[in-house]
């Protein structure tokens, strides 16, 4: 059975890919990987992804803003559409401006 820490991310051209759950427990190991794909990411495909959390929200704010925003996110995990609405986030993971 997967745990909570058995989340990945790998560069497929221009997109982040990332699978398994992306909770509070993943996030850490996650950073390093994604933080030396990002150059040049214009995608994060999240359609492996079963769930997220508040911290793995963060995770992908945080990557969307280094990359320069725009993000084009594919995939919508359990938790991502209640968290992008709990804290009022466009579909490019920017925060809204209303």
């Amino acid at each position: 059975m997967p745990t909570s820490t058995d989340a990945s991310v790998r560069r497929d051209a221009d997109t982040l890919a990332f699978a398994g759950p992306l909770l509070r427990d993943a996030v850490a190991g996650l950073w390093s990987p994604a933080l030396r794909a990002l150059d040049g990411v214009r995608r994060f495909d999240l359609s492996a992804v079963p769930r997220i959390d508040s911290a793995g929200l963060a995770l992908l704010v945080e990557l969307a803003a280094r990359a320069g925003g725009g993000i084009t996110v594919a995939g919508s995990p359990a938790g991502l559409a209640e968290l992008g609405a709990a804290y009022r986030m466009q579909t490019d993971l920017d925060f809204s401006r209303t």
